[in-house]
């Protein structure tokens, strides 16, 4: 028989990101055969139902004291092993697994640090050096050294690792594992109807950020000539909404973009569109590509940093294009007028089964150190 394992996911809140639908739906899986599962969430915010079986423990930090910025990583780093080990005395994980750059922040600091794995979903270059120069640069870079230098890690994208080569990083280990997507569950979501089935419609998925680059979609659109609409699953700040709506009203399609805010299924809506578009400037990988193709959706991305590529390969490669809104144009233009047969076979490296398979043989590493 088949022993089970204990697993710790640690991630900075539940919010309705990539990273947190990563950690939810391994955790529901490896529950589903027989693992124990505990996600420690460091933040309150959650915007999806917690897995049956999986333990879920909250350490919130709720100081507010003068010293909170200088004394957060110590602090917080002491709040996790106490409430660990109030929550689990004395156990050792199978497999501790940290997702998100201010959790991996916080496990470097706590007794977790030497076991860790940290999951990279993003690409460090940008996301967290990107807008910092001078002397905010050389301090941020020397941070990331002290989180990741000599630790494990594992990258989502392939090309994630020469991001962490590219900053000096030197792991002690490091692989890719794609993210799982359990393709009979978002099959049978996408089934569900939506108030849109009748529309002709193209739909972007995503945070309203500037990573996604919200004015090269809206400009495409309009270049393409697509005669439907344009759906915007995804929120943000007040500020960066208005952006986007006043750039849609500039280039007189307002009336045509439809803000459908956050949902829990998206799904439903990729089904539904006749294309999924990708925008982005650069993503860790670019889950809703993969998830769209699951759903049976035609997609179109800008061939950006650092997962796209990997996704859209062969035949799929015609919806790839370059970060220009001309060339995106073309691209929606070459997909809608092409539409591919998605098969099982494109999909397979990032079955769930598949990420579930790597993550044990993570722990089989583990038990043999």
């Amino acid at each position: 028989m088949k022993k089970s394992k204990s697993i710790l996911f640690l991630i900075d809140g539940l919010s309705g990101g990539g990273a947190e639908r990563v950690v939810l739906t391994l955790a529901e899986a490896m529950v589903a055969q027989g693992d124990e599962v505990m996600i420690a969430s460091l933040r309150r915010e959650c915007a999806y139902e917690i897995p049956k079986g999986v333990c879920y423990l909250l350490v919130e930090d709720t100081y507010q004291g003068p010293f909170r910025r200088l004394t957060e990583m110590r602090r917080r780093a002491r709040a996790l092993d106490q409430a660990l080990e109030a929550a689990a005395p004395g156990k050792n994980f199978d497999l501790v697994i940290s997702h998100l750059p201010k959790t991996d922040r916080i496990v470097a600091a706590s007794k977790l640090s030497a076991v860790a794995w940290r999951c990279l979903h993003c690409a460090l270059t940008v996301g967290e050096l990107g807008n910092k120069r001078g002397w905010k640069r050389w301090r941020k870079r020397q941070q990331l050294l002290k989180t990741y230098n000599g630790k494990k890690l594992i990258t989502v994208s392939m090309a994630l690792q020469e991001d962490v080569r590219a900053i000096g990083i030197r792991p002690a280990a490091m692989m890719t594992i794609y993210n799982p997507f359990d393709v009979q569950k978002i099959r049978a979501l996408a089934k569900e109807p939506t108030l849109f089935e009748h529309e002709k419609f193209l739909l972007h998925v995503g945070r309203f950020h500037p990573q996604k680059r919200h004015d090269r979609l809206l400009e495409a659109f309009q270049q393409s000539g697509y005669p439907g609409k344009l759906i915007l699953l995804g929120e943000g700040s007040d500020e960066e909404t208005a952006m986007i709506r006043a750039k849609a009203e500039q280039l007189g399609i307002l009336t045509r973009i439809i803000f459908a805010g956050f949902v829990s299924n998206p799904y439903s809506y990729m089904r539904a569109a006749e294309a999924l578009i990708l925008s982005s400037d650069y993503e860790g990988l670019g889950n809703v590509l993969i998830e769209a193709l699951i759903c049976g959706t035609q997609v179109v991305s800008t061939n950006c940093p650092y997962g796209p590529a990997e996704i859209l390969r062969g035949e799929l490669a015609q919806g790839l294009s370059e970060l220009t809104a001309p060339n995106l144009a073309k691209a929606i233009c070459r997909v809608l007028a092409n539409p591919m047969t998605i098969t099982d076979e494109m999909l397979a490296p990032f079955m769930l089964a598949e990420s579930v398979k790597k993550y044990h043989a993570l722990i089989r590493t583990f038990l043999a150190e």
